[in-house]
């Protein structure tokens, strides 16, 4: 073989090697392979957390219908009761935010995750809310006393409140249990003749409400501002005994030493650590959030008491609002 022959044979194989790996370069762009996303060129799915409460619903809503239409994820909606499982999950990476956290509720153990940087705060969400006992304005039109927790220390007007269950104390109506709630423990420590009978939900503590409001009756109950019940059955938070810092680290550490009122509440965010390099414009977005009192108040009655899907009353929020979420993308 010339050295011509050499040559024009080293050439052909270079030229062969090059258009082979021409090739494979453009088959791995062009077989819709995502290095970001690894799920072969689709966006990752987005896994909203949901605590069972109609606000909470309403926040993941508007959340899912944005990041699906405006950023192209997928998003799934996953129920979790208030508890550990939420920030394990969120910790772990199987669930990826929760819209809605009430500061008073959040335990020594679940500030851990926050501490060690497994779950990120993302910011106040927007809203304020506010725990505590609740009763319909007719109460304490009828006895004025009962507008503070003073009134509700006699046996006999405990007794006005009974059921054949609690027989000769009042009952007090709890909620779903998973909720962080101290009234046991404020009912103990202040010598109450009550007892914590739990509806077991939020719905459930609503047709009890109704029940009551209807037949004039009185009743005492765990409840929360923003909520449309609130306006509907004219409800008014009866006063207990000022929230101290030092009640507050009670109800955060469990010694079972809360005697006060729970704190109004501004509520915020939270993610896993691991969503911001798995999806940073979707971290971004939720970073920008933001559902206010009133935005909330807007919402509420639509599902609460119309009865409406909550998707739909989402959707219809997004449709009359785009001037304010524009400013939540990326």
């Amino acid at each position: 073989m010339d050295k011509r022959s050499w040559r024009r044979s080293i050439t052909g194989k270079r030229l062969v090697v090059l258009v082979t790996v021409l090739a494979l370069a453009l088959a791995a762009c062009g077989d819709g392979s995502d290095a970001a996303s690894g799920t072969d060129g689709e966006k990752p799915t987005i896994t909203l957390i949901v605590n069972p409460w109609s606000a909470s619903r309403l926040n993941a809503e508007v959340a899912k219908n944005i990041i699906e239409s405006e950023l192209g994820n997928p998003v799934e909606i996953t129920e979790v009761n208030e508890n550990d499982a939420m920030f394990t999950g969120m910790a772990d990476g199987t669930l990826d935010a929760v819209l809605e956290i009430w500061p008073s509720g959040v335990t020594d153990a679940e500030t851990a995750y926050f501490d060690d940087g497994s779950v990120v705060d993302l910011g106040e969400l927007g809203a304020v809310g506010k725990i505590g006992w609740f009763v319909p304005s007719y109460v304490i039109d009828q006895n004025p006393a009962l507008a503070t927790w003073e009134g509700y220390q006699d046996p006999a007007v405990a007794a006005e409140f009974a059921t054949a269950e609690t027989g000769d104390l009042g009952r007090f109506l709890g909620t779903d249990p998973s909720y962080s709630q101290y009234d046991e423990q404020i009912i103990a420590n202040l010598g109450l003749p009550f007892q914590v009978q739990f509806s077991g939900s939020e719905p459930a503590t609503v047709a009890e409400l109704d029940a009551r409001v209807a037949a004039d009756e009185p009743i005492i109950m765990y409840w929360w501002t923003p909520t449309a019940a609130v306006a509907k059955y004219d409800l008014v938070n009866v006063a207990l005994p000022t929230y101290t810092d030092e009640c507050g680290a009670s109800a955060a550490a469990g010694d079972g030493g809360v005697d006060c009122d729970y704190p109004e509440d501004a509520l915020f965010k939270a993610a896993s650590a691991m969503l911001e390099e798995k999806d940073p414009a979707v971290f971004e977005f939720l970073q920008n959030f933001e559902i206010t009192t009133d935005d909330q108040l807007e919402m509420l009655p639509p599902m609460e008491i119309d009865g409406k899907d909550p998707s739909e009353v989402a959707a219809d929020w997004v449709a009359a609002h785009e001037d304010t979420w524009r400013a939540w993308l990326p």
